[in-house]
């Protein structure tokens, strides 16, 4: 358990709440889904493993699960739905824009219109067994920023009707998260960063105006973990395997030989302190902003328990994150 308050590892959220600065990411707790024959999930799942380290995560005081209704076809969500149901302490991110089909597993689409954000919000509010949804999240990364406005709008609605408590956007580029950062109840914007990915221009657009970074990709899907050697290959439902523009990490299912390279330069660097390769990298963030909210993804108790141990190490220091930074401007 975390055992005192550490304004360094905890933060406060929109609505009061101190909590620790981790969550864990439920993309692989899905399962299996697709595009056609583009796998979009993480591999094979065992509910009755993902819901002990959902467990676990919440002995150890994580208080912060991020999902979406596309992952797994739902399935994510039911999951989280029968570990942790309307238990008010935990909070549970979801996100709404891409739709699939349970039965087949297959994605059919991306909508934004009010209608299907309505019949999305109540779909996840059945499978997480809930009353309200704490945080919803638009998944639509590079929607049309002149089209975004009736999008918020809905959301606006739905939380003066009480079925969401707040709301952000899932996007990669600052303009979008400029747009509605001074919306009443836009609180978050979800974005990647890691050691690779400082991303300067949307941290700037957070800190700016005092919203949660919930970093996705913390691990650089898995590659920071250092599980993964240059011949290791993902198995055949891995998204990691799939011909996809923005996978930049994995090529044909192995470590991308760039950013094994730049792998290689920092490892010394983030296992300092006695952190495995993992913490460093959950340590960086917490250095990188104060507003820094990492959801590395979770299959197994042992993941769960090896994020979670940074905490009690903390940041980075300045020094190290110099020192970093000057190594990765060299590779």
């Amino acid at each position: 358990m975390l055992t005192k308050p550490d304004t360094q590892t905890t933060m406060e959220l929109w609505n009061g709440r101190r909590i620790p600065r981790l969550g864990m990411g439920c993309w692989a707790i899905g399962g299996p889904f697709y595009a056609g024959d583009t796998p979009l999930g993480w591999g094979d799942v065992d509910d009755n493993v993902s819901i002990a380290a959902i467990d676990r995560a919440i002995e150890l005081g994580i208080r912060f699960f991020d999902t979406a209704s596309n992952y797994g076809a739902g399935h994510s969500e039911e999951v989280l739905g029968r570990a942790i149901g309307p238990r008010s302490d935990i909070l549970i991110a979801t996100k709404f824009g891409f739709a699939t089909d349970p039965a087949t597993k297959q994605a059919t689409g991306a909508f934004a219109d009010a209608p299907f954000i309505r019949s999305s919000v109540e779909t996840s509010l059945r499978r997480l067994r809930r009353e309200r949804l704490d945080l919803l999240q638009f998944h639509l990364n590079d929607f049309p920023l002149d089209q975004s406005d009736d999008v918020f709008d809905t959301l606006e609605t739905l939380r003066g009707e009480g079925k969401i408590d707040a709301f952000g956007w899932s996007t990669d580029f600052a303009d979008r998260a400029a747009r509605h950062a001074t919306r009443r109840g836009f609180v978050a914007v979800q974005h990647t960063m890691n050691v690779f990915e400082p991303v300067p221009e949307i941290v700037s657009v957070i800190e700016r105006h005092g919203l949660v970074s919930i970093n996705r990709g913390p691990l650089a899907m898995g590659l920071l973990s250092g599980k993964f050697t240059p011949d290791k290959v993902v198995g055949d439902k891995d998204v990691r395997g799939a011909s996809l523009d923005w996978m930049v990490y994995f090529k044909d299912g192995r470590i991308a030989p760039e950013f094994a390279r730049r792998l290689d330069a920092v490892r010394d660097l983030l296992t300092s302190g006695g952190r495995t390769l993992s913490q460093g990298a959950l340590a960086w963030l917490w250095a990188r902003s104060p507003r820094a909210l990492p959801i590395p993804g979770f299959r197994t108790i042992a993941q769960v328990e090896e994020n979670a141990g940074a905490l009690a190490k903390g940041p980075l220091s300045a020094e190290v994150m110099s020192e970093i930074d000057a190594v990765l401007s060299r590779t």
